[in-house]
């Protein structure tokens, strides 16, 4: 796992998987979108305003099921 942060955009990326990916978005808030690979494995995770998402309290509960797990 990879976490990246850019201040200047205030948007953080959690890379779940490495190497590249053929992924879609799904978007769960206006704020964060999973990035789902093939089968739906989940690559990496987007944070937009971040520091206003994650750090306010008020962090959006965000349950995943059914999700596979596999090694690599």
């Amino acid at each position: 796992m990879k976490i990246s942060y850019d201040p200047e955009i205030d948007a953080m990326y959690i890379r779940l998987v490495e190497g590249q990916h053929q992924c879609r978005n799904v978007q769960l808030t206006e704020e964060i979108t999973l990035k789902m690979g093939e089968g739906e494995l989940l690559v990496g995770i987007e944070i937009l305003d971040a520091k206003e998402t994650l750090g306010s309290g008020n962090v959006p509960e965000v349950v995943l099921e059914n999700l596979t797990a596999r090694a690599i």
